[in-house]
């Protein structure tokens, strides 16, 4: 009762002077106060601490880039100034909290943290390129924000194996998921299509692996080098974004298995060489080469490790010589129980890394370590998968295909993308997720980390459908992700969805118009505009 009362107070003083926040996503405390503040040439920015020069310099950046104002960064100044603080005495109790004020004389951001100062910065830059883009002047009202998320993960997966993006979308991507306060990008590198991860040991991971896509498996090998890796990670960096890779084992491994067959545990008419193979003891130390390389690569102490989807491709595991060997020597049943071995083993390699592991909810019929292992539940359809790995212990991700899945189609008029049954994955389906209806207990609800929504890439041809189906369905996410179900409001989100709208044609965005489809139609590639009509 307490906390409907706190909520109900919030949007009392939100609303308090006829206005809306236009805060995507909406803070958990918002009062609007009287007056306004220009944001000029003549307003400095300020930090109180030497640790906050990077948000100092990144906030200047912003303002050049969206609104053409050079603001001078300083420790001191005696005019207007937007104001940049730690507080050792910060009370609330989330690392990423802070307090956002903008009155008519300057704006403050305080924070026990430089991550919390950072999401004052995007709170208050939404305020600013909304009210630019209304008002041709960054003028913005004032308020009062204090504002944490409710959930420490909230998660984007982008999948580059069915088709290949470049570092400009990747970074493009990490810009929207800092402005929405989105803080870890998955990043699917492998899967049967290309590999896209350069690993020195193995050159043909990428020299052959790399070659082809969804779409046209002979198109020229297309990757990354480590050294695009390191540039993409100290982007995100900057935007306190983590980056978890993905190797995907022992299931979806077919561009792997094409640059290096002898380590293929094969596969099915459908999906050749889709395993690895679990009876070959050198798979175990290729893989491991390959993972040590990737740790190297990546400072989030977390790989994903995939180990979903298995038995589309292990049929041959029953005829191999070294898998019957294998599970003669190690007692082991049935080919799930090799799957489940494989799976802890290469786990184990993760562990002596001094990383996470993070898997698909099929692991979590394997016994890993509750303490450093991440289940990731996406079956929908599952729900005592889910139940399963909370009663394990596990730390989960939230990631249901529905509503979750970006590659899913918005609309009934899409003609180019996943459905489910029939079911597709409009915004407002998205935005109305909630855990009530999931077997999570109260016990269990801190072991949910947070939620992920995923852009599988397989009908995804184009950068503007890309857009398409991120935009602004990106903004459901973050609204689940950090604000709490008593604080939803399905017609005001929609009203500041809206002025996000403005936002997207300022940047050239492609997006989808949930209010008004016709006026921004399905892209199509000339192909599936022949095979439309």
């Amino acid at each position: 009762m307490k906390k409907l009362l706190l909520i109900l107070f919030v949007f009392v003083e939100c609303y308090a002077f006829g206005q809306d926040c236009p805060i995507i996503p909406l803070p958990n405390h918002i009062q609007a106060v009287v007056g306004n503040f220009k944001v000029s040439n003549a307003v400095a920015i300020l930090y109180n601490v030497q640790q906050l020069q990077a948000q100092a310099n990144y906030l200047q950046q912003q303002l050049l880039k969206y609104s053409g104002l050079t603001l001078s960064v300083q420790q001191q100044a005696t005019g207007p100034a937007i104001s940049l603080n730690i507080d050792a005495k910060f009370n609330l109790t989330k690392a990423e909290a802070y307090i956002l004020e903008v009155k008519p004389t300057g704006i403050k951001i305080t924070a026990a943290t430089n991550q919390g100062v950072f999401y004052g910065i995007s709170s208050l830059m939404q305020l600013i390129r909304v009210g630019d883009v209304k008002e041709s002047t960054p003028t913005i009202s004032c308020w009062t924000i204090t504002d944490q998320p409710r959930y420490a993960w909230r998660g984007l997966l982008l999948d580059e194996s069915r088709h290949f993006w470049g570092k400009q979308t990747v970074k493009q991507l990490l810009d929207w998921m800092a402005f929405y306060k989105l803080n870890k990008l998955h990043w699917h590198l492998t899967d049967e299509p290309g590999w896209r991860m350069q690993i020195k040991a193995y050159p043909l991971l990428t020299l052959t692996g790399g070659i082809g896509n969804y779409t046209d498996k002979f198109a020229p090998a297309q990757y990354y080098t480590q050294e695009d890796i390191k540039e993409v990670i100290a982007y995100a960096n900057e935007r306190f974004i983590d980056v978890i890779p993905e190797v995907d084992m022992p299931g979806h491994a077919s561009a792997a298995n094409r640059a290096y067959p002898a380590f293929s545990g094969g596969g099915s008419a459908k999906n050749p060489d889709f395993t690895f193979n679990p009876g070959n003891d050198s798979t175990y130390s290729y893989l491991s080469n390959i993972l040590k390389e990737t740790d190297a690569l990546f400072p989030s102490q977390m790989i994903h490790l995939g180990g979903d989807e298995v038995n589309f491709g292990n049929e041959k595991w029953k005829t191999d010589a070294n898998v019957k060997q294998l599970m003669q020597e190690k007692k082991l049943p049935n080919l799930l129980a090799v799957e489940h071995y494989f799976t802890m083993r290469m786990a184990d390699t993760i562990f002596k890394l001094n990383n996470k592991v993070l898997l698909w909810d099929e692991a979590a019929d394997c016994d890993l370590p509750a303490d450093k292992t991440i289940i990731f539940w996406w079956r929908h359809d599952k729900p005592a998968q889910l139940k399963k790995a909370l009663d394990k212990g596990y730390p989960v991700v939230l990631c249901p295909r529905l509503p979750f899945y970006f590659d899913f189609v918005q609309d009934t008029t899409q003609r180019f993308g996943r459905r489910w049954q029939g079911a597709y994955i409009p915004l407002d389906k998205l935005y109305s997720f909630n855990t009530s209806t999931l077997p999570i207990t109260a016990a269990q609800q801190k072991q949910v980390l947070g939620v992920q929504a995923a852009l599988w890439t397989e009908n995804i041809l184009t950068e503007a459908k890309l857009q398409y189906m991120l935009f602004p369905r990106i903004t459901a996410l973050a609204e689940v992700a950090w604000g709490f179900d008593e604080q939803k409001d399905l017609a005001k989100f929609k009203d500041r969805v809206k002025e996000q709208f403005k936002l997207y044609q300022k940047d050239k965005i492609y997006y989808y118009d949930p209010y008004d489809p016709l006026r921004t139609p399905e892209p199509l590639t000339a192909e599936q505009q022949t095979n439309n009509h």
